[in-house]
Order: C-alpha cells, then structure tokens, then sequence
C-alpha cells in the first residue's frame, strides 16, 4: 500500500521528512516483527519507550518510521520519518487505513464498563443472531466471526490495534452485518479502538478498577468516556442514528449525559423521574416486576418512546443467567438492540436463548452435593454482587458461600482491601490465594486482603484463612463445603493462564476445580492438571 494513501485524512501528523509516495508492506509496533520496507511505529509505552528501538527496526528493512519525537539523525537516508503527537492514535488509524476501513462497512457497537461488559456484549450478540442478523463479536472472551470462534488472548480484554482492525476486515469479509466490540479502558486509553466507526455505545457502569493504570477514578471515568467522545467523531452512516445507551442506575449516568450524543436510550430497574433529563431525542428502558428463580431471571420491561405521545411498549424478558446484577446488563443489551432497530418478541427470543458465558458464574458438577461455581468477579463491585447472588441461591439456615479469591500484582493496590471488605461482608468463610501476582511478593498481597478482613472484625482461621497456592485453596474450599454450600472460585474466570514473574503458566479455574471435586469424590489423578510455582507435593 502506498504511504500516502495510508496517510490520506489522518490528523496528527506534525512534521515529514522524506517522499510519501513509497510502498509500504506492513505496519508493526515491534520491531522484531519488522520487515523489509515495514512501517514500525514507535510510542512512549506504560514501562518501554519504544523510540529506542528504531535503529533496530531500521535495520531489519523498514523504510518508514513513525514516531512522537522530532525528526532525529538516523543516518539513514533513505528511511521516511513522521512525527505525529501520539504513537498509539497513529497505530490505530494506520492499521484502520490499512485493512481499509472496515468499521466504516459494517454497524459497529461499542460496549464499555467496569463489570458486565461481556455478559451484555454475548446477549446482545444473541438477540443479534435471534434476529437474523449476520453478527460478529469481539470480547474478553474470544472473537466470533460468522461461526469461527478465535482466542484473543490469555490476559487480553481489547486486542491491540493491529488486531482489532484485522478481526473487524475479516467479519467484512465474512458478511457481518453488525459487529459487537468490547471496549475496555485500557483499549480505549491505548487507542486500540481508534479508528473503528462506532453506531452506538453502551455503558453498564463505571466502578472502582484500573486506579494503578489511571491514577484516579476520574481519570479512569475520562478513558472511559472516549467511546462516547469517538460516537460522535465518526461519520455517520446511511439509516443510523448515533445512539448512546447509559445507565441511569449507575453514578457514571450525569458526567456521559453531557457528552453530546443524536440519540439516548437509558436504561434503568423500576420507575422513577430521571435527574437529569437528557436533551434531544431519547427513550426510557425500565426493568419492572424482577424475579428470579432456579430457572434464572424473570422481568418486565416497559419502552417509554422519545418524546412522542405513543403509549409505552412492554413485554417479558426471561433469562436461564443468575444474578440479579444481570438485569442491568440484559438491559443495556436490550437498549443497544433497539437502536439498531430489533423488535421486541426478537429481543425476548434472543435473551432467552443465552444460557451461559464461560467464566460467568459457571457451575461445575461432578456429582457433588454442594454447588461450586466459577466466575470471572475481579473487582469489588462484582465480588460483592456475586456473593449476595450466592446468598440468594441457599437456604439461610442450612447453606453457607465460601469464596476463594486473590488479586493481581502490579495492577490497583486499593483493590485489595476493597476486596476483602466485601468478603467480610458477604461470605461466610474466605479463603485469600493467589491471582497473577506477578514480580510482586505474593505474601504482601494476601496480607492487605487479610488486614482488611481483620478491619472488618473477622478472624482469621475462623472466618478466612490464607492458602498461597491457588489449587491447595480451591482443595480446601472443597473439602469445606457441606451439603447445601455454595463454594466460589473468583477472580479468573475464562482466562486460561496465571501470571508468576514475567512468567505465564497455563491455568483455568473450571480445571482446578473439577479436579479438586473430583479428588473429594475419590476419582482424581495424583497430581492436578495445572502446577503453578507455589504447589508443593
């Protein structure tokens, strides 16, 4: 592809030194991916400043360098130099540039949010399949194009740039007709999803997480926020409204209100006045008449149309999920749906026929008289809603919930004590282990989950204990469990690797626990299918 071609209509270009008109033959952000006539983008990263690769880049055949500093002395005469005023943008327009724009050819929806993103992402891609649509998906989970499913990472929300345009040219390819994006802060910070045309953008909330990345709630709210700001950026598309879908149960509802948007939807559990009320066209989506049973969840929900005197629509939701949380999240789905202008019987079919997300309050049975369930709960907010799940699903008089959870090294401190808050709250017995602790000391962390805990009036050995290595404390939590318990394993989820060091081990929390279920019933192998570093025989 011509560089030029590349370049045409893209912002942030500061200075050139050299010809556009060459050949380009791929664009890499790492230089050990570089080859002849390459274009490699260099930005100041979290921990690497990847400038300092250039001259390795240069010498492994690329001609064309994009880069956030000044044009240097590269000796390189030869070699074209762009210096733009953020690396990662330039990355994400590139690679759009490259694949040709594919957010631009199909209806794309941005879904953002602390908890619950990829539960309404897969809802929604249901009730999109329900309706007949081509639709495509990319979320923590995998990627979904047409009926090939791909793994998009071991710890990976938002794939990088590179991929996220090359997963979306692939469902162009494929005939999506609306594709589903996941879009976490990361993502969004890290331009990941610069240069995707969004159609709508959805929130299910904006809670406490990724403080060690952002520095501040709100700075973490702003990240968040750019899926709304990028809405109205793009151009938009023949038939669509840009449409926003807020949730006005949740304390993020007033700062994206004033981010201005064509269209509203707001979703929110039982009537009540909106403070504030938006302005422009907008329409109310209202949870109504809430039940749940061992069956899963059961509502009403009421349309009220935007600013019109057409009387209100309802009609009956039920869902085989769990988790009265989940309202909210079917909701959000049920808003983005509308948008793209989904009937309600096909909304209803849709929501019904999602029985399961992987790592989403999963159960695990192998003939055991106790439920144990994984879910991929990692942050305060979505411990405490699980756990008063769990409460929900016993008999107070003869179940108990016993939670096993840790929290992550290198990432948000405050999490930690904020963790073990909820589980003073909320579980009757806790066990603290290990999750990706990374190049921190392991012990450090269990401690501030331990001490918050102890803030709480618990006592360890009594109310909680702490097992380092992540199977011996799934084991025991097992071996805890009585008849009529609820033993939940937290913090992991879908992903299938734990992260010791620099180091990722192959882990999955439905392993470890089929194999400890399977070892109380007398029917495991002599070793579980995942060592990590702090097993000992």
């Amino acid at each position: 592809m011509r560089l030029k071609a590349l370049l045409a209509g893209m912002p942030g270009v500061v200075a050139i030194a050299g010809d556009t008109d060459v050949e380009v033959n791929g664009i890499v952000a790492d230089s050990r991916q570089v080859t002849p006539d390459a274009l490699f983008v260099a930005y100041r990263g979290v921990g690497t400043d990847s400038h300092r690769f250039i001259p390795d880049a240069i010498a492994r055949g690329a001609t064309v360098i994009v880069g956030e500093t000044p044009i240097p002395d590269m000796r390189a005469p030869n070699v074209i130099y762009l210096q733009v005023r953020d690396g990662r943008e330039a990355l994400g327009r590139l690679s759009a540039a490259w694949e040709g724009h594919p957010g631009r050819r199909l209806k794309l929806v941005g879904v953002t949010g602390t908890d619950g993103k990829t539960t309404t992402a897969n809802v929604l891609h249901g009730i999109l399949r329900a309706a007949g649509l081509n639709a495509s998906l990319i979320s923590t989970v995998n990627a979904v194009i047409g009926e090939q499913t791909y793994e998009t990472g071991l710890h990976t929300t938002t794939p990088d740039a590179p991929d996220v345009q090359r997963y979306l040219a692939q469902m162009v390819q494929a005939g999506t007709e609306v594709a589903v994006l996941e879009t976490t802060s990361h993502g969004l910070a890290q331009h990941r999803v610069t240069g995707c045309a969004f159609d709508v953008a959805v929130v299910t909330n904006i809670t406490h997480e990724h403080l060690d990345f952002h520095g501040s709630y709100e700075a973490y709210r702003v990240a968040k926020a750019m899926l709304f700001r990028m809405l109205g950026e793009s151009e938009r598309k023949p038939g669509l409204r840009k449409t926003r879908v807020l949730n006005a149960d949740d304390a993020s509802y007033p700062y994206l209100l004033g981010i201005p948007a064509e269209r509203t939807l707001i979703y929110h559990r039982e009537a009540r006045p909106l403070q504030p009320v938006p302005e422009g066209a907008f329409a109310e989506i209202i949870a109504r008449n809430i039940r749940q049973d061992a069956t899963g969840l059961h509502f009403d929900v009421e349309l009220r149309p935007e600013l019109t005197s057409a009387a209100p629509q309802f009609w009956a939701l039920n869902s085989p999920l769990i988790g009265e949380y989940n309202v909210s999240n079917i909701l959000a789905a049920c808003g983005a749906a509308i948008a793209l202008g989904v009937d309600p019987a096909t909304i209803a079919k849709g929501v019904s026929r999602v029985a399961g997300i992987p790592g989403r309050m999963e159960r695990i049975y192998r003939g055991q008289d106790f439920t144990a369930i994984v879910d991929f709960a990692h942050t305060p907010n979505a411990l405490a809603h699980v756990l008063k799940t769990a409460r929900n699903l016993i008999e107070p008089e003869d179940g108990h919930v016993i939670v096993v959870f840790g929290s992550a090294g290198l990432r948000d401190r405050a999490k930690r004590g904020l963790m073990g808050e909820a589980a003073a709250q909320h579980a009757d017995f806790t066990i603290i282990t290990a999750e990706d602790p990374r190049t921190e000391e392991l012990a450090t962390i269990l401690e501030e989950t331990a001490a918050a805990m102890r803030r709480m009036g618990r006592v360890e050995g009594q109310d909680f204990t702490r097992i380092p290595d992540r199977q011996r404390a799934i084991l025991h939590a097992v071996q805890r469990a009585q008849p009529g318990d609820i033993v939940l394993v937290c913090g992991k989820g879908h992903e299938q690797s734990m992260c010791f060091g620099v180091v990722e081990h192959p882990w999955r929390d439905q392993d470890a626990l089929t194999w400890a279920l399977d070892t109380v019933c007398g029917a495991a192998t002599s070793a579980p299918p995942h060592i990590l570093p702090t097993w000992t025989p």
